[in-house]
């Protein structure tokens, strides 16, 4: 039962459950007391033990009720009459009525001996079908069934394991010497078939649910923000999250380790004179990192609605991996947000972000000097100021001259625009002209490249 766990944790994974190296070892403690014989008293230990929130209760669940539920061998149609009379279908004991399942009922003349997986069909044993079912998924490692093109892979071995080439010359055999018994056993051979298909299925649901998400989400990861389709759009919004969630919990907490840096030969020598040189005490050089500051401007215009929300969920994880971030949104003009995304969560602080200056008609110029009049001052020599925005200005003057005084007054100035590097000073597009006076100037057309550009922004302060 150790290796049952063991792919059962796997199944759980799949289904969306983060199950830890110690958590599993505390499962299996657990299930080591309360055992196996109570299935319900199994099921809560393994929910007490390994579910986390009220949704990972919910998923290891329905991720145990399929996993522990075994397809059974279906009895063929037409010994439905059979069940009333077991002994007699069992094996017959009439010399001329077909015989027993390893004998031929035709002239009295004994037949060949059938193979075991003809013999277990035809005495309708459906115990001992059930173990072969699972001895043979076990022998054919079915657990590692990862993508739905594996199936009729995984179907022939575990028939092969089952021992389906005996059946076959058993099954020839008997259509020359029992026509009757052979149709019996065909229809049998059809029910194990349904279930080898039914047993695959399953585990493809169990196991290859993390691998089938892993590719839809690396597909998603690369698709572009500004093309996405209406289904894909909860869908980028869900992943976006997930980023946002592996930022914070890779960068929101302190760092305890100190890098000690390169030794001090000065310093050592200075400080171990008294002991002759020799260096019981030794000084190192460390290196001084910038308290992070950071400043940042989200174009929410109707251009770039579609990538807007995506860009302010990730500004929203900045305000709980760094302490000092100030957000800040324009189309036509240009406010602070710092306050809204701090009090609310994503989905509410985005809605109230679009209703107060959504959707607009994008003015680069006139945001630019709003942010001038009010909040340079927030612009020091420790900060970094984030543009996240297509550099469409409709024509109007785009006051580059506003950007170069910020790049002069900030540590750097680093722009992502969601557009491909294509369409750069086509048309009204700006983002030639706004370059020069930016440290870093990247593309963040997928989600892939945003989760890049944010962590090497917020790794630059650790």
């Amino acid at each position: 039962m150790r290796e049952e766990l063991h792919r059962f944790f796997r199944a759980a994974r799949g289904a969306g459950v983060r199950v830890s190296p110690a958590e599993s070892i505390d499962a299996m403690r657990a299930v080591a007391d309360v055992g196996f014989a109570d299935r319900t008293t199994l099921r809560d230990t393994l929910l007490l033990t390994l579910a986390k929130s009220q949704e990972e209760k919910q998923a290891l669940g329905d991720c145990f009720d399929l996993f522990f539920s075994r397809p059974q061998p279906a009895a063929p149609a037409d010994d439905a009459a059979g069940r009333d009379q077991p002994a007699e279908d069992a094996a017959p004991a009439q010399p001329g009525s077909g015989g027993t399942p390893g004998q031929s009922g035709g002239e009295g003349g004994a037949a060949p001996e059938l193979g075991e997986l003809a013999q277990m069909l035809l005495s309708q044993d459906r115990t001992a079908v059930a173990q072969a079912l699972a001895g043979a998924a076990n022998a054919a490692s079915l657990s590692d069934i990862r993508y739905f093109t594996q199936r009729g892979l995984f179907q022939s071995r575990m028939m092969e394991e089952l021992g389906i080439g005996r059946l076959r010359d058993d099954l020839d055999q008997l259509k020359i010497d029992d026509p009757a018994q052979a149709e019996r056993l065909t229809k049998a051979l059809d029910g194990l078939r349904d279930s080898v298909r039914e047993m695959v299925s399953q585990a493809l649901l169990l196991y290859g649910r993390e691998e089938a998400e892993n590719l839809r989400h690396e597909i998603l990861r690369n698709a572009p923000l500004m093309r996405l389709e209406r289904r894909q759009v909860e869908q980028m919004k869900e992943l976006i999250r997930a980023i946002a969630r592996r930022l914070r919990e890779r960068y929101s907490k302190p760092r305890k380790r100190q890098r000690r840096g390169h030794l001090d030969v000065r310093r050592t020598i200075r400080r171990n004179a008294a002991w002759g040189n020799i260096p019981f005490l030794t000084a190192w050089k460390r290196r001084h990192r910038d308290r992070p500051q950071i400043v940042a401007l989200c174009d929410v215009s109707g251009s770039v609605a579609q990538v807007s929300d995506f860009f302010l969920l990730l500004i929203h994880s900045l305000h709980e991996v760094v302490d000092d971030v100030r957000s800040f949104a324009f189309s036509g003009h240009l406010i602070e947000v710092s306050d809204i995304l701090a009090r609310q969560e994503p989905e509410a602080a985005m809605r109230e972000i679009m209703d107060k200056v959504g959707f607009g008609s994008s003015d680069y110029g006139s945001s630019l000097a709003d942010f001038e009049k009010r909040w340079l001052r927030s612009v020091t020599p420790k900060t970094t100021v984030i543009v996240l925005g297509d550099a469409r200005s409709n024509n109007l003057d785009p006051r580059t001259d506003i950007l170069r005084t910020i790049s002069e007054r900030a540590k750097r100035v680093v722009w992502l625009n969601p557009e491909g590097r294509m369409g750069w000073g086509w048309g009204d597009s700006e983002m030639f002209r706004y370059a020069p006076f930016c440290n870093l100037v990247r593309q963040c057309s997928s989600a892939k490249q945003l989760e890049r550009a944010v962590s090497d922004i917020v790794a630059a302060y650790q």
